[in-house]
């Protein structure tokens, strides 16, 4: 069993940048792929990023490659996602998710591939 708490949305003005992070408890953290979703009103939750095991392969959807990172510390039990260049359609609840894995070569950008859900963090970005 994991669970993931996300921290660090807020308010910011269009150009700016946010942090989040997700911290994650249990001791396999290691073994699990991450990855972040968002949901804006109205709409469905969609896939942002995902990282694996060992920060070795990260996957976007085109609408925020270029700018923003997904990362992990494994040491720490937590997942990041930078954020920069925001912009008002990126305004959404952020959550992050989890999946064990048992290779390093998989990632996953379907929700219904994830088991474990933070309860998210509202990014509001104003123009």
């Amino acid at each position: 069993q994991v669970q993931l708490v996300e921290s660090g949305g807020g308010l910011v003005q269009a150009g700016g940048s946010l942090r989040l992070s997700c911290a994650a408890s249990g001791r396999t953290f290691r073994s699990y792929v991450m990855g972040w979703f968002r949901q804006a009103p109205g709409k469905e939750r969609v896939f942002i990023a995902t990282i694996t095991w060992s920060n070795s392969s990260t996957y976007y959807t085109d609408s925020v490659k270029g700018r923003f990172t997904i990362s992990r510390d494994n040491a720490k039990n937590t997942v990041y996602l930078q954020m920069n260049s925001l912009k008002p359609e990126d305004t959404a609840v952020y959550y992050c998710a989890a999946r064990q894995a048992y290779s390093d070569t998989l990632y996953y950008t379907s929700r219904a591939n994830y088991d474990y859900w933070g309860q998210g963090t509202q990014v509001t970005v104003s123009s």
